[in-house]
């Protein structure tokens, strides 16, 4: 940031910080999502937003390889106790946070000490490949991403989950038994001015969703942190606890964190309206071939943690399967062409994605996956209709986190979108996460993991 920049934002951050005193706001919680999948966080009193706004926070880049259990590893280029880097917060995005009181949330961008932006930086990153999209395409992106979480009772540090409620999948039962509950989760985010889709129970015991309206690609990221933490917050002042772990339950179904997505040129939806399969255009088939072509490498971003893998199974709608289908629960890319008159509604679901993700890289790697796609002029193999594990004749994606790390790093196409700096910090992450979990079995992995999302 120069200085002109520099003085603009402190001149906003003081009228924001005014409003928010006024609204008895002590603090701003800044966050950034580390290469594992975590969200972590530096509080400003509310009087020092303003000098947070125009000269940052200070943090320290080896969060950057970081582990889940807070130990952290080396990487290429990053690692050990040198330097610092300064987050700056994005009062465009500042939000009162309604489960919190006297708190609000801005999701921070990381820049070098001199104010130029950090080359390892997962937010920047997602708005680069937007911004390229629109350059090199014209195209604009919607995304957004569904959250699932299972609620828990207090079980202790070590004890098995103790759900919360004990109806069927889907069932209003489950809805019954925790309305009070759900009624505030959904009081909160309209508070925050989250426009909530839907909000209903999911397959797994004591497991909801919560899906939100798109938006553009960094803004669909921050609310994956922002609906996340809105939501343990409210379970925390119930006297629950919100578990968005890839799996709580190694035998059971887990949380997904399923990508929709639909291209845009100008006001057009390039999801429907074509000559392509399922009415898709051509351009937007070509895209979707390019994100399925990466999808083995695009795991390492998507569903990254060696629990993820329990939950990758299968017939268990956790598209599993290299391909696609117009409204394939099973297919690792689900159509949803919408009904005939809803034109805004067309978009695509990428469905093997979990809650262990950085939302910035999964969506800026989709993102860079697509547009190459585009370049080459790529095309959809045809839809596969039915259960692929019944039906066969489908590639399956990589099945161990190991051979997920093979193809990410033999990914040129992500190292080139990502930078050599964000590139090795992720693989040195999974790197470490294969040889921590090594040998594990099945519900040590899950019980080390689902808390820490």
């Amino acid at each position: 940031m120069h200085r002109p920049e520099r003085e603009r934002a402190e001149s906003a951050a003081r009228q924001e910080a005014a409003q928010l005193t006024a609204r008895d706001v002590r603090a701003v919680a800044l966050t950034w999502v580390d290469n594992a999948g975590i969200t972590r966080v530096k509080g400003v009193p509310t009087a020092r937003l303003a000098h947070a706004a125009r000269w940052g926070v200070g943090a320290s880049p080896v969060f950057d390889v970081f582990l889940t259990d807070d130990s952290a590893v080396t990487g290429t280029h990053l690692g050990g106790p040198d330097g610092d880097l300064r987050l700056i917060p994005d009062l465009g995005r500042l939000t009162v946070l309604a489960a919190q009181p006297g708190w609000a949330w801005a999701p921070a961008d990381r820049h070098e000490q001199d104010g130029r932006p950090y080359a390892a930086c997962q937010r920047r990153f997602v708005r680069r490949m937007a911004e390229r999209a629109a350059a090199d395409h014209g195209l604009r992106l919607r995304m957004g991403f569904e959250t699932e979480w299972i609620v828990t009772r207090d079980e202790g540090p070590n004890g098995p989950p103790l759900y919360a409620c004990s109806g069927p999948a889907y069932g209003m039962t489950r809805l019954v038994e925790l309305s009070d509950y759900l009624r505030d989760v959904l009081d909160a985010l309209t508070a925050q001015e989250i426009e909530v889709l839907q909000i209903h129970p999911e397959y797994a015991p004591g497991q909801f969703e919560v899906s939100v309206a798109a938006t553009d690609p960094v803004g669909a990221a921050d609310l994956v942190v922002l609906v996340r933490e809105t939501v343990r917050a409210v379970s925390r002042r119930h006297g629950l606890e919100a578990q968005f772990g890839p799996v709580v339950d190694a035998g059971g179904v887990g949380n997904g964190a399923h990508l929709h997505l639909s291209l845009l040129r100008g006001e057009r939806n390039l999801c429907r309206d074509g000559d392509g399969p399922s009415g898709m255009t051509a351009e937007c088939a070509a895209f979707l071939a390019g994100v399925l072509r990466e999808l083995p490498a695009l795991l390492a971003l998507g569903a990254p943690s060696p629990a993820s893998h329990l939950r990758f199974k299968p017939s268990h709608w956790a598209g599993v399967f290299a391909c696609w289908g117009p409204e394939n629960r099973e297919a690792a890319i689900r159509f949803v062409p919408g009904p005939p008159d809803a034109e805004g509604q067309a978009n695509a679901e990428v469905k093997c994605f979990d809650g262990a993700a950085n939302p910035y890289l999964a969506a800026g790697a989709v993102i860079a996956a697509g547009l190459a796609g585009i370049e080459a002029g790529l095309t959809l193999p045809p839809p596969v209709t039915g259960d692929p594990a019944v039906t066969g004749g489908q590639r399956r994606l990589p099945a161990s986190p190991a051979d997920v790390l093979d193809r990410f790093t033999r990914s040129d196409l992500l190292r080139t979108a990502l930078g050599d700096p964000l590139f090795e910090a992720v693989a040195a992450v999974r790197r470490a996460e294969v040889r921590q979990y090594a040998g594990a079995a099945p519900q040590d992995i899950a019980d080390a993991t689902r808390r820490r999302y």
